[in-house]
């Protein structure tokens, strides 16, 4: 037992060196107060290293203590997914004017953004229900507090007690979806006991439709679909720029990560014959896609729609990004490794086309301290630069060429048509072009509007606009060359004990 734990750890280094980080944080911040931002710069090293180890894991496809956790290709994507993410929240934090006013509590600050990326790295590989739960929890305990991190601002405390309210709903039912899931499976835990009891043994199908529905109302939660996504346009005005920008992309990866491993493991029909190569079936003839297609539409049509009536920017933003989500789940309906690969390339692309516009709100309410859409007219004048970036991550959004937001797009719909989703791709299109409306809005007010008030430039510093050039920049040239992200893509669709 000793030397299975033993050999576990070794490839477990990521996450040790996340909770490693997290303690250092915590130890650096009470030794060194004079220096509060020591623990955002031990987050930074510390999450850098994790990334570092997980490179190193690339190519292993093993199951870690017995069976709770996966380290394999599909696992490590979604972790540097999370880890860039998280890198370049902090990097956002060392600007943001919010995180400044509470300076004093920086150490506690990055040292939940440390504890929220290990419970989103362990979301990333969980293969066990009990995991699941555990990894959805620790993600979910961090984010509860960060979110009302400023209790300056009238409205972050709301948004606190919101998230804590449906986070705690969410889990309950997929709680309950869970125990109806383990009754039938006969008592099994991890996913694989779980498909082998469901391929094997007839099960009431009204049952398990009812535990699949109430799991996918808890990871529903976690990325913003309809109907489950009330907390989010609140959360995201009320909690810091930082925060929401962190939730829009690394939460929803660590989601759909945990997403797909349950529903293709558990699922799929290992043994069905016939089927073209990287297509799979489900066990027992349970259209699970269907089901997700449905939430699909759902999402994507309301976060776009009633993304079209928001002035504030972050709200605006807050539907844009429930409305990606249901973009998303178009590659999941798939039923193929095309699909798979299609989500994990937007995914690349939506994180620094997505943190590219936050930042671009952060900055830009920093100087002007608002996040109302009127705020931006005239801001093409007052500073270019900034506003030529917004303008490339809105039309990237919007999945306009050349950007990578079009190449995001064009693979999701070229996999839906590959496996004759032909309605659920016209859907989506329409979508696309009902958010060209909110994103011009944006984009008119900067550039065709004249301004309000006070007309005089605005100045960033050179460590602010090198930040955003870091975003903008990929965001243009993968638009133009996408080899290496979709060869990334492809290669890490592989799961632990799927073939």
């Amino acid at each position: 037992m000793v030397e299975q734990v033993l050999q576990s750890l070794a490839k477990f280094l990521p996450e040790t060196t996340l909770a490693a980080a997290f303690c250092i944080a915590l130890l650096g911040g009470i030794v060194v107060r004079s220096r509060p931002r020591v623990p955002l710069v031990i987050a930074f090293v510390g999450i850098g290293l994790s990334m570092y180890f997980a490179v190193q894991d690339m190519g292993t496809s093993v199951s870690l203590f017995s069976g709770m956790v996966a380290v394999d290709p599909f696992a490590t994507f979604f972790k540097l997914v999370v880890g860039a993410s998280a890198l370049v929240i902090i990097l956002f934090s060392f600007h943001s004017e919010e995180v400044r006013t509470a300076v004093a509590r920086m150490t506690e600050y990055s040292s939940l953004l440390l504890a929220m990326t290990l419970g989103m790295y362990l979301m990333a590989g969980a293969s066990n229900l009990l995991m699941i739960v555990l990894s959805i929890e620790l993600t979910g305990l961090s984010s509860y507090v960060l979110a009302g991190y400023t209790k300056e601002a009238p409205d972050s405390s709301e948004a606190a007690l919101k998230y804590i309210i449906y986070g705690a709903l969410s889990t309950g039912l997929m709680l309950y979806g869970i125990s109806i899931l383990f009754g039938l499976a006969g008592g099994a835990t991890d996913l694989y006991g779980i498909n082998k009891a469901l391929s094997v043994t007839a099960v009431n199908p009204v049952a398990l439709l009812v535990a699949a529905l109430l799991i996918i109302a808890g990871l529903g939660y976690k990325i913003s679909a309809v109907p489950f996504h009330f907390w989010t346009p609140d959360v995201y005005e009320g909690a810091p720029v930082t925060i929401t920008a962190f939730l829009s992309v690394a939460s929803k990866a660590a989601g759909f990560a945990v997403l797909i491993r349950f529903f293709k493991i558990t699922f799929s029909d290992a043994n069905a014959m016939g089927l073209p190569a990287g297509f799979w079936a489900v066990v027992q003839d349970f259209d699970w896609n269907k089901i997700i297609a449905i939430l699909s539409v759902l999402t994507m049509t309301l976060g776009n729609l009633v993304a079209v009536w928001q002035n504030n920017l972050k709200r605006l933003l807050a539907y844009s990004s429930i409305a990606h989500a249901g973009y998303m789940l178009m590659g999941v309906v798939v039923l193929s490794d095309k699909g798979l690969a299609s989500v994990m390339v937007y995914f690349v692309v939506y994180l620094l086309m997505n943190l590219g516009a936050f930042y671009v709100v952060m900055l830009v309410a920093n100087k002007t301290g608002s996040e109302d859409i009127d705020s931006y007219k005239g801001l093409g004048y007052r500073t270019p630069l900034v506003s030529v970036a917004m303008v490339l991550f809105l039309i990237s959004l919007a999945g306009i060429p050349p950007t990578a937001g079009f190449i995001g797009k064009l693979f999701l719909f070229a996999s839906l048509l590959d496996a004759q989703w032909i309605w659920l791709a016209i859907v989506g299109a329409i979508n696309s072009v009902i958010s060209l409306y909110y994103y011009v809005r944006i984009v008119r007010n900067m550039f065709l509007r004249d301004p309000e008030g006070d007309a005089s430039p605005i100045r960033f510093s050179a460590p602010q606009l090198a930040v955003l050039l870091l975003l903008a920049i990929p965001t243009l040239v993968f638009g133009l060359y996408y080899a290496p992200i979709v060869e990334l893509a492809n290669a890490s669709v592989i799961m632990f004990g799927v073939r």
